[in-house]
């Protein structure tokens, strides 16, 4: 989570109906003459569901529609969705990581599909460690000065790490260091400054993949889980309230090549908070698949 995201965490939504529109909290819905507003909640900290919201923000807006993006955590956010407080959600992980939510407001939410299906969560090394698995790891420990760099401690990633992935690859011996998402990403930009070698908990998709020299290392045991779609999920009302909307979310693919160049641009070359000139920029150089997302039949 860059300082961005920090920033966005901390006007983050409590179950309420304020919205982070442009850099200010505004407190309910913000009227216009236009094809209609949409509120679409925003994970706080996640990079692929905040670059998709942008970019389908920048879209929509094109079309005629307003749009504002409300920051949340995810509890709050498939509350309002469930409430009718936020129209959508770009960033359901599914079948497992938000599987809770779906069961808890499954009558009151829509599963329009997925928008990508190649979702995982990975240990990563810098391309050229001298190892390819998980299970040489443990024997070659030295090499990444007996260090594994997580993120946030208490996040899904952390905990299927130290309570599955630690244990059953025997890395006991390794210290995991757990802080933020910035720390670890500083850390693999040190360690790639350096030459040195780095093991880090990652997951795709991940914008470091398109600005670090990366490997995932193989799972033989499978004990990160296997892939995962994000999927594009709505209030019952949507499809009613914006059929042309949710028939170009419906068709929306986009896979993670093209998303790392986007969360690139906005997270990795750019430090700021003012993503829309960042996503402008992309679009442009993106302009022939950007089009097909409303054209028509897409």
């Amino acid at each position: 989570m860059t300082k961005a995201r920090i920033i966005a965490g901390g006007l983050a939504l409590a179950g309420t109906a304020a919205l982070l529109v442009n850099g200010a909290l505004v407190q309910g819905g913000v009227g216009g003459d236009d094809k209609g507003h949409l509120r679409i909640a925003v994970f706080n900290g996640w990079d692929e569901g905040i670059a998709a919201s942008e970019l389908w923000k920048a879209v929509l807006e094109d079309e005629g529609y307003t749009v504002e993006l409300a920051y949340a955590d995810p509890a709050a956010a498939y509350t309002g969705i469930a409430n009718g407080d936020y129209d959508l959600t770009l960033d359901t992980w599914l079948p497992l990581t938000h599987a809770d939510y779906m069961e808890t407001y499954g009558d009151d939410l829509v599963d329009l599909g997925a928008w990508n299906d190649e979702a995982k969560l990975t240990i990563a090394v810098n391309e050229d460690a001298p190892i390819d698995s998980l299970d040489e790891l443990a024997a070659n420990a030295d090499v990444f000065g007996n260090r594994l760099v997580g993120i946030e401690a208490g996040s899904g990633l952390v905990t299927v790490t130290q309570e599955a992935v630690i244990p059953g690859y025997g890395l006991e011996g390794m210290e995991f260091v757990t802080s933020s998402t910035p720390a670890m990403l500083t850390e693999l930009q040190a360690a790639t400054d350096a030459g040195r070698d780095v093991a880090v908990t990652l997951w795709r998709p991940h914008w470091a993949y398109n600005a670090f020299p990366l490997k995932d290392l193989e799972d033989p045991q499978g004990l990160l889980g296997e892939a995962e779609g994000i999927h594009t999920v709505t209030s019952t009302a949507f499809t009613e309230d914006f059929p042309e909307v949710a028939e170009w979310l419906e068709a929306f693919r986009m896979d993670n090549e093209l998303l790392y160049s986007l969360e690139d641009a906005m997270f990795g070359a750019y430090d700021g908070d003012d993503y829309a000139p960042v996503v402008a920029d992309w679009i442009e150089e993106n302009r022939d698949w950007v089009d097909t997302l409303t054209a028509p039949g897409s």
